[in-house]
């Protein structure tokens, strides 16, 4: 049996809870896919475009700027934004006609649809497999959890390989190490699920995020320009902060809960730990793909700093601004890591024989974006819309009047919205998909307030990530369950929300504490990104 494959469990009697979590999984199922969310949401943004229209919703802002956003008309040194309905002759043009277009200029697409071409070839090659059982080989018993936590939250970068290939050998890992496997389970279902914010260098989930973030500055500031570093620092902390938390509830809290375990694996369940072992020619892979990271980093620091020659470096501009072009082709970046690593690790371990295998894996990694792409075609659309509408600008310029009225600090206001999103991520599991319909009100509206988009973004990826464990709607969910109930089949849904609710409540209490310090204390959140914003142009 592969270790990637949960044995089926036999089907769970029905759910007979009660109380605030049996109500949140019977409101979650009624909810449609993501993708008829937003059909939903385009026809209920058209019908408001009219009223709005009729009734003249608009908004006005200072701006000294020359040209003026688009939607936007400058009069008299003030913009003005007017609500118009998105059934105009103009608009249902733009709607048909420009289709294509509306879908290609989508930049999160273009994002992940380049990363995945070398992420692709990685995971298919089993670098990121062979990367996370090599990090758990021969650990001391005692260090198991902090190791796992830092390794779950590093797994990001591995795609599905976290959830599928990580949190099933963290059962196996413990259950080798004498200890109860169902605590393997949880401290790796806590790492990869509830620290899904965390990491220790960016990756996809930055540059994925960071996408939509774009296009809803660029409702107020055209020229903004998304940074994949923004949130570098942020994400960096909350590693720091949530592997103790991880290690003191695992060891401390659930393990005794749980008691000692005194089981053995099954024949299958041996046979498994048995092929987790790192061969000796994925261990020269992963020495010839580590080379190649290097490479790909040597080169990318000689085209920012060889003299005279400097095509990531923007000379015309001042202070950070030159970085621009770099921060721009680090999607690039690790696109080749990901792809040389790929290719490296793959010749060795005989995974990749020709480029046709090259070729392949880069095939199945678009094809498996097939489901991303339908919803991306409905999501560049309703935010599109939600532009020529001039709906966002409105709801954005009006409500920072309103928040400025009320004189609410910076640090309640994005606790708000991390609250808000961790409150939709127990409907929604899909943190791209939660994104793109706040991004478009909540990142104008905080830039009016002084608020950056990365701060925005980083308070959204933190209420984003604790309460993926606290729902059993989450898509993993299931799949966790089964590899619960391969070493105690007694294990049902509340067993273990029950085991995940004490991560998930004090990630929430944790995560809101750093996100107002944060911006108390004015840190900055990575490398050319802060907490506060001024728009160009503003008087």
């Amino acid at each position: 049996m592969s270790m990637t494959q949960a044995t089926p469990p036999a089907k769970p009697a029905p759910n007979t809870q009660r109380g605030f979590l049996a109500w949140v999984e019977r409101v979650g199922n009624l909810l449609p896919d993501p993708v008829m969310i937003f059909v939903w949401l385009i026809g209920f943004l058209m019908v408001l475009s009219v009223i709005g229209s009729a009734l003249g919703w608009s908004a006005s802002l200072p701006f000294s700027g020359e040209k003026p956003p688009s939607g936007a008309v400058l009069k008299d040194g003030i913009l003005i934004f007017d609500a118009t309905s998105l059934f105009t002759e103009d608009n249902l043009k733009r709607l048909i006609v420009d289709m294509p277009r509306t879908l290609t200029s989508f930049a999160p697409l273009g994002v992940v649809l380049v990363v995945m071409l070398g992420a692709s070839v990685a995971e298919r090659a089993g670098l990121f497999s062979a990367l996370i059982r090599n990090s758990l080989r021969d650990l001391p018993r005692a260090l198991l959890t902090p190791v796992v936590c830092l390794i779950g939250m590093m797994s990001h970068h591995a795609s599905d390989a976290g959830y599928v290939v990580f949190i099933p050998l963290c059962g196996l890992v413990y259950a080798a190490a004498g200890r109860h496997p169902l605590v393997g389970i949880a401290a790796a279902f806590a790492a990869v699920s509830g620290g899904f914010a965390g990491n220790i260098t960016p990756g996809q989930l930055d540059v994925l995020l960071f996408g939509f973030t774009q296009e809803a500055a660029r409702i107020i500031d055209p020229t903004w320009t998304m940074n994949p570093l923004g949130n570098w620092w942020f994400i960096l902390a909350i590693v720091v902060l949530f592997t103790p938390i991880i290690w003191f509830i695992t060891d401390r809290i659930l393990e005794p809960r749980l008691g000692p375990w005194t089981g053995n694996p099954d024949d299958d369940l041996k046979a498994e730990l048995t092929k987790s072992a790192v061969t000796p020619d994925e261990k020269r892979g992963l020495a010839w793909a580590g080379l190649s990271a290097l490479l790909v980093i040597a080169v990318f620091a000689a085209l920012s700093l060889w003299p005279g020659f400097t095509p990531l470096i923007d000379e015309s501009q001042k202070g950070t601004a030159q970085l621009q072009p770099f921060y721009q082709g680090l999607i690039a970046a690790f696109t080749l890591i990901f792809l040389l690593g790929g290719i490296a690790f793959g010749i060795s371990v005989k995974s990749i024989r020709s480029s046709s295998d090259v070729v392949s894996m880069m095939n199945e990694g678009i094809r498996s974006l097939a489901p991303y792409m339908v919803f991306a075609f409905f999501a560049a659309h309703f935010i599109a819309m939600f532009s020529w509408s001039n709906l966002g600008p409105i709801a954005a310029i009006n409500g920072a009047a309103a928040l400025k009225e009320l004189s609410l600090p910076a640090p309640f206001l994005l606790v708000c919205v991390q609250a808000f999103s961790s409150f939709l991520d127990l409907f929604i599991g899909s943190a791209s998909a939660k994104w793109s319909a706040m991004a478009p009100v909540v990142v104008p509206m905080f830039m009016l307030l002084g608020i950056s988009p990365e701060m925005t973004t980083a308070a959204y990826r933190m209420g984003d990530s604790y309460t993926n464990i606290a729902t059993p709607l989450m898509s993993y969910f299931p799949l966790v369950l089964a590899f619960c109930r391969r070493w105690d089949k007694n294990v049902g849904v509340g067993t273990l929300l029950s085991m995940m609710l004490p991560f998930a409540l004090a990630f929430m209490v944790a995560g809101m504490a750093m996100t107002a310090a944060w911006v108390y204390f004015d840190w900055p959140l990575g490398p050319g990104a802060s907490v506060h914003y001024s728009l160009p142009g503003a008087k």
